[in-house]
């Protein structure tokens, strides 16, 4: 043999020990907050196994990611359990956290062998958001005083009008008079809708980076109409299988995260333009992830 099909065979060799290298594809859904969870999971299982993570995050909405999960292109990735719930197992939403935990995890093992770990330790639940000077200047403090105010110009992420625990449920349960149609957009355009006078209300997140860098109010939901919404690391039982120091590795986070400092991550990307990467290595880093 020649030195050139000696060369190609030694690179196919390579080659086929690469593809068969043991892998775990982390995913995540397509707004900040997904992609960062995403990165610091990937992150926590490169420092705690032997094997390669690849990552498919920012992948797209809700049902789009559950569905690369069940088909496998996708080992885990991170879920709240009123999203899983209401859009993806299509349940009435419930309002106890402990008994929303334990529905999703029942249903998802039955239903597709999908196991959810303990919570991270933050619920990131809908937020409807307007004007901090408007909120102070019409003492505006629940959403049953916004349903009092004048008609809404309201803003939501595309899922939101569809989801049974969205718009139409919100919609009965306070009974808010909007001036026209919800403008449907981009998650990462809310705020800046808001800002600009596009719009003068918002169905955004919880824990948003923006709520702790500009002038908004938070309407409290009085009447309790969003459920729980518990994160938690979603993960196909087979990768658990394969990798048995997989489960210990994700559950050392368990807890790790409230909704404070799950804002403050958020805010550190999306106000401060600081890549993902590093963001993640340094809650890693300051959690003391052992």
């Amino acid at each position: 043999m020649d030195r050139t099909k000696a060369l190609a065979c030694l690179i196919a060799l390579l080659c086929a020990a690469c593809a068969n290298k043991p892998r775990i594809v982390v995913g995540s859904k397509n707004f900040t907050e997904q992609v960062l969870l995403g990165e610091i999971l990937a992150q926590q299982i490169e420092r705690r196994l032997p094997v390669k993570v690849e990552r498919k995050l920012d992948l797209g909405g809700i049902l789009l990611t559950h569905e690369a999960l069940v088909k496998g292109d996708i080992d885990l990735y991170p879920e709240y359990t009123g999203s899983a719930l209401t859009a993806v197992l299509k349940q009435r939403a419930i309002k106890d956290p402990a008994e929303a935990l334990s529905a999703v995890r029942a249903l998802y093992r039955s239903q597709w062998n999908l196991e959810w770990l303990d919570p991270l330790g933050f619920d990131n639940t809908f937020a409807m958001i307007v004007h901090g000077k408007e909120a102070r200047e019409k003492r505006l403090v629940t959403l049953s005083d916004a349903a009092r105010a004048h008609p809404w110009r309201m803003g939501t992420g595309y899922e939101f009008n569809q989801r049974a625990d969205g718009l139409d449920g919100l919609m009965k349960t306070y009974n808010l008079h909007l001036a026209a149609r919800p403008v449907s957009m981009d998650l990462g355009l809310l705020y800046s809708a808001l800002d600009h006078d596009d719009v003068d209300m918002i169905a955004a997140s919880s824990t948003d980076g923006m709520i702790s860098k500009m002038d908004v109010s938070i309407l409290e939901d009085d009447l309790h109409y969003f459920p729980p919404y518990q994160c938690a690391v979603v993960v196909r039982e087979p990768a658990l299988d394969r990798f048995p120091q997989l489960r210990a590795a994700l559950q050392q986070l368990s807890g790790k995260l409230t909704n404070v400092a799950m804002r403050q991550l958020n805010a550190a990307v999306d106000v401060e333009h600081r890549p993902v990467s590093r963001v993640a290595a340094e809650f890693l880093r300051t959690v003391a992830v052992r």
